[in-house]
């Protein structure tokens, strides 16, 4: 793999955030895919929307797309094109059957994401079959979850945040710092391992799986690390949004108050706006604006933690040496360069009827790519070494230093909206 990478043309992360950046403008200058519908809810339904001609054009082009990206990305890495064109046709298969599964309405009511399936049925395959090693390199877990990253930067406005108000932005930055610290120093005590940590406290503070893949991005993680936070973010993600709520109700809580601790402390986008539709109109809203306010801080808490991990792991190198500015560039992650300029960009540049226009396109494809990542990762991992996990302490960990979120959340969320 070595060899692999010192006959690359480029770097993987400048190959990501070139090939991010490549579909941001390709949107942007009017080259429009579709974005292909996966909601149903009955057989017929199925049939009818997702099964039709023009939604299997839609997702035929999507395709297109994403297999050239993926062998431009393999031209400029210099990886084999020859099993690719064979693995990717049935990554992609896979990852569609996962979209289809999520896209179901009685699916949707539990918040089960389309990661979880693409992981499930990669598993399945990998546990069930035994893949050629041929296969296993062909897969490109890395370059799919970066690209995937960039394209995210253009979901993160700054603008939108701000004009719904501060108070959301003030409670976002309190919580998340707060109990980022905390989970890091639990998981530091009880002893995490240091890859874990990070990526099991920026998922319970910030925002859930997509926090977790971008830290995992950031120090370059251990995929079945990563798939384990990611499954514990998304599996108690759904008891708290049917249950907060009611203990919301119990509490006397208004609308205001209930939907800044929803939106403070369930992890993942979709599952705050379900658990605030629970409770009415103002609680999604505020709910909605809170879970924002925090995914801003998504790129700047990524930022942060390259940071400190190319400057901790220079610093722990054979010579000792204290690192320098050189180091830390060479050690960086470049693609958070990338997701920090798209959102940048569309924060501060594009406007906002060009970020209409594009925005659904972009969100689909960026879905599409971290789907892709879940089911490669799948493909690549034994189903024992991902949940018979031996090691019980990152469960606590997470269970612990969400509880300690749900309470500060919601003390904050008084103080701040009663």
């Amino acid at each position: 793999m070595s060899s692999s990478k010192s006959r690359a043309i480029i770097s993987e992360d400048w190959t990501v955030v070139i090939l991010g950046l490549a579909l941001i403008f390709s949107a942007l200058f009017g080259i429009i895919v579709p974005s292909p519908s996966f909601s149903w809810n009955s057989a017929a339904d199925l049939s009818a929307k997702v099964l039709s001609p023009e939604n299997l054009l839609a997702i035929g082009v999507q395709f297109l797309l994403v297999f050239v990206t993926a062998l431009v990305g393999a031209v400029l890495l210099r990886k084999p094109l020859k099993s690719l064109l064979v693995v990717f046709p049935f990554i992609f298969v896979l990852t569609i059957l996962a979209l289809v599964l999520a896209g179901n309405s009685t699916v949707k009511e539990y918040n089960l994401e389309a990661v979880i399936f693409s992981l499930g049925i990669g598993l399945l395959i990998s546990n069930l079959f035994k893949l050629p090693s041929w296969f296993k390199e062909a897969l490109s877990t890395e370059l799919y979850v970066k690209i995937g990253l960039v394209l995210l930067g253009t979901t993160v406005i700054f603008g939108e945040i701000l004009k719904a108000g501060t108070l959301g932005l003030i409670q976002a930055l309190v919580v998340v710092l707060s109990v980022w610290y905390f989970a890091f120093w639990l998981c530091r005590k009880l002893k995490v391992d240091q890859e874990m940590a990070l990526m099991l406290s920026s998922a319970v503070s910030i925002c859930g799986v997509s926090a977790a893949i971008a830290t995992s991005g950031a120090i370059k993680g251990d995929p079945k690390k990563l798939s384990y936070v990611v499954s514990l973010v998304l599996i108690t993600a759904i008891p708290m949004m049917i249950l907060m709520p009611y203990f919301a109700a119990w509490m006397g809580l208004s609308q205001e108050v209930t939907g800044a601790w929803l939106g403070g402390s369930i992890d993942t986008t979709g599952a705050v706006v379900a658990s605030g539709s629970l409770v009415g109109e103002e609680a999604l809203k505020i709910s909605t604006i809170v879970k924002f306010s925090q995914n801003v801080l998504l790129g700047i808490a990524a930022f942060a933690i390259s940071i400190y991990w190319t400057y901790s792991h220079s610093k722990s190198a054979e010579n000792a040496e204290k690192p320098t500015l050189k180091i830390i560039w060479e050690r960086f992650p470049k693609f958070v360069l990338g997701f920090v300029f798209a959102s940048l960009l569309f924060s501060f540049v594009i406007n906002a009827e060009q970020i209409n226009s594009v925005k659904a396109e972009l969100k689909s494809i960026q879905g599409l790519w971290f789907a892709l990542a879940f089911t490669s990762i799948g493909l690549e991992t034994n189903f024992k070494e991902l949940f018979v996990h031996n090691n019980k302490k990152p469960l606590y960990a997470f269970l612990i230093a969400q509880t300690f979120n749900i309470m500060l959340t919601l003390v904050i969320a008084i103080l701040l909206f009663r």
